[in-house]
């Protein structure tokens, strides 16, 4: 790992002086593709790829606006090895740089078997680290806090609501990290397909591996023996062991009419002892069982795209969001079956519903993406039994068995900077705050005792704000940069009622 750093280290002093002792004229001439391959290959990869930096494609690249990836080409990013070029190179040819970022490559990218098993480092090999912590606090009531703004992650103490620990992720986190059923071992997702094991117990990264191009998320399973990684590019499934992330099989996803697909996420059923992947570009949902470290695929036919995944407590029924966002559609996935159909317009982010006991039955609740509703589901009879106005479209939905209400951010729109909180037996609005004018308010995640929660304020001059569950008043707040999700050990590992699974 030194030995690669002090490599690319060299590479750059040598481009950097190449340039300097040219001048910007001679490097004017230069086309994009040769610029590229002078001053950004030694950490992004020849392909665009990745390496010690993130991949450089229009898609790992979706959430970062090119203005903003001009300035990072311009002015360096702080506490990552990516310097500044604005003294190297012209206006002209970081613009030119930019887009050609942006741009989708003319060949075909390949990631398959060997670039996986090539990609894996085994720093701590499992077993090779002690067992015991090496701080003092409730390991169950702990959080990791994902800080988008300068690519760290936070290791906080529940109780103390103080930060224990703060780390460096891989670029653009995404799907949610996961821990091990006993809660020592998280494995975070990058957009660029990097899957890192990190030991919260000795504060280090023990293991990495590259799953993918572009990936969508990873699900651990429920005996923590496995990790699956969804990919968007290449059209892959990928299982690995989840000890020293050694690859055990690469599913290409296909049908039988040899057309592929995007896999939109994949997520663990804990009673069902497998994964459930959701398909992005074909009319199925798959379920996947691993018998003596072979995965084994059971395919279940939809009529219909779905693009999110909701599942009943018991995973019994799988609820889908259809693509063309009008409705849903509920699946028995022991027979495979739609079983219903749900009208739910305005594409519902399933991803992050809730359920919690009222009146005797259990009810669902999910915001929308394109519309500022929230629909609350009857998961017997499978009714809409209301919808609530919000001030916007919104992305999360928290709660916990302990509290009374459930909290909503509206994150898309001009309300972004509210939150709704809504009392679970009257089903109603009953608060909206704003926590910092003009700044997103996004994300809840409660404690382990459903005592306190987190929301965070999206901003890279943001903060964590602690909130009593119950009076709803305000304790503290926790300077980050832009902390986007937080992730309770306890709730994750017990899929407490109102943390999304």
């Amino acid at each position: 790992m030194n030995l690669n750093k002090a490599r690319i280290q060299l590479t750059k002093a040598l481009v950097i002086a190449t340039a300097l002792i040219a001048g910007p004229a001679a490097s004017e001439t230069l086309d994009t593709g040769t610029l590229y391959l002078q001053h950004c290959a030694a950490c992004h990869g020849t392909d665009r790829l990745g390496g010690m930096g993130p991949a450089l494609l229009p898609d790992n690249l979706s959430r970062l606006k090119k203005a903003d990836a001009e300035k990072v080409i311009r002015k360096g990013r702080p506490a990552t090895q990516m310097i500044g070029y604005e003294s190297i190179l012209t206006d002209p040819q970081i613009s030119a740089l930019t887009e050609f970022m942006y741009q989708a490559p003319t060949h075909p990218l390949k990631w398959g078997e060997a670039e996986i098993r090539n990609s894996r480092e085994v720093i701590h090999p499992e077993g090779a680290l002690p067992d015991d912590p090496v701080f003092e606090a409730d390991l169950m009531n702990l959080f990791l806090v994902v800080e988008i703004g300068d690519h760290h992650v936070t290791l906080l103490d529940g109780d103390s609501m103080e930060p224990i620990h703060r780390f460096p992720s891989r670029f653009a986190l995404h799907g949610g990290p996961k821990y091990s059923p006993d809660g020592r071992y998280v494995y975070f997702g990058s957009r660029d397909g990097w899957i890192t094991k990190y030991d919260i117990y000795n504060l280090k990264v023990v293991a990495e591996v590259r799953a993918g191009i572009n990936m969508r998320n990873i699900a651990v399973s429920a005996d923590g023996h496995y990790v699956m990684a969804a990919n968007y590019l290449p059209h892959t499934l990928v299982l690995f062991d989840a000890a020293n992330l050694d690859m055990l099989g690469l599913i290409p996803v296909d049908n039988d009419a040899g057309e592929t697909s995007r896999v939109s996420a994949v997520y663990t059923a804990p009673p069902r002892g497998s994964f459930i992947a959701a398909l992005k570009d074909i009319p199925e949902a798959w379920e996947i069982t691993v018998e003596n470290r072979k995965a084994k695929v059971r395919r279940m036919t939809t009529d219909t795209l779905l693009d999110d995944f909701f599942f009943d407590p018991g995973y019994q029924h799988l609820i889908g969001a259809a693509r063309d966002g009008k409705h849903g559609v509920v699946i028995d996935l022991d027979t495979g079956n739609t079983a219903a159909e749900l009208p739910l317009p305005g594409m519902p982010h399933l991803g992050s519903g809730i359920t919690w006991e009222h009146e005797g039955r259990r009810i669902m609740a999910t915001p929308h993406f394109r519309a500022g509703a929230i629909s609350i589901i009857d998961m017997d009879t499978w009714q809409v039994i209301k919808t609530l106005d919000t001030e916007g479209p919104g992305f999360f939905m928290r709660s916990h068995e302990n509290s009374r209400y459930a909290w909503a951010d509206v994150f898309f729109g001009p309300n972004a900077d509210k939150v709704h909180i809504i009392d679970k037996q009257t089903l109603e609005i009953v608060k909206t705050l704003q926590p910092e004018p003009g700044k997103v308010a996004a994300h809840v995640e409660f404690d382990r005792h459903g005592e306190k929660l987190l929301l965070s304020i999206w901003d890279d001059d943001g903060a964590i704000i602690v909130y009593d569950a119950d009076t709803l008043e305000e304790e503290k707040r926790i300077p980050m940069k832009k902390p986007s999700g937080k992730y309770n050990v306890w709730n994750k590992i017990n899929y407490e009622e109102g943390t999304s699974h």
